[in-house]
Order: C-alpha cells, then structure tokens, then sequence
C-alpha cells in the first residue's frame, strides 16, 4: 500500500463518522494491541497494511456502536429528564 493510498483510506476511515477522535483512538489501540502504528504501516507489505487497517477499522466500528448502544440504553432506563 502507498502511503498516499495508506493516508486516503486511513482518512476516510477516521472521518466518516462524528466520533472521529474516538474512532481513531481505538483504531491506534487496536494496531498497538497488534504490534504496530499507523506510521509503521507503510513500512509493511500492502496486503498485510491493508488487512491490518480493515481489522482496525471494523473493531472501531464495534467498539463505536457498542458505545452509542450503552448511551441509548442507559438514555432508554433512566427517561426523560
């Protein structure tokens, strides 16, 4: 993976939702979990640098839904204020 097409899909990746700070946060926690960081990516092999951030990206994803289904649930128990 280039770094250009390494920076283009990191960037979609991290802005397409509001919690933009939060998804990259936990994408930098899971490639550190892993043994790596963005920058080192581009050090790695496209295939495995491309793998790598689809796991990324797809545990922020969880980990954001998981997140927003709490804040519901708990909006959803405690009611109105």
């Amino acid at each position: 993976m280039s770094k250009l097409d390494k920076d283009e899909f990191v960037e979609r990746c991290i802005r397409e939702g509001p919690q933009a700070a939060m998804e990259k946060s936990l994408i930098e926690a899971y490639l550190n979990a892993k043994g790596h960081s963005l920058k080192e990516l581009q050090e790695l092999p496209k295939e495995q640098a491309r793998a790598l951030m689809v796991e990324a990206c797809e545990y922020a994803c969880l980990r954001l839904a998981q997140v927003e289904s709490t804040a519901r649930f708990r909006d959803k128990i405690q009611g109105p204020s």
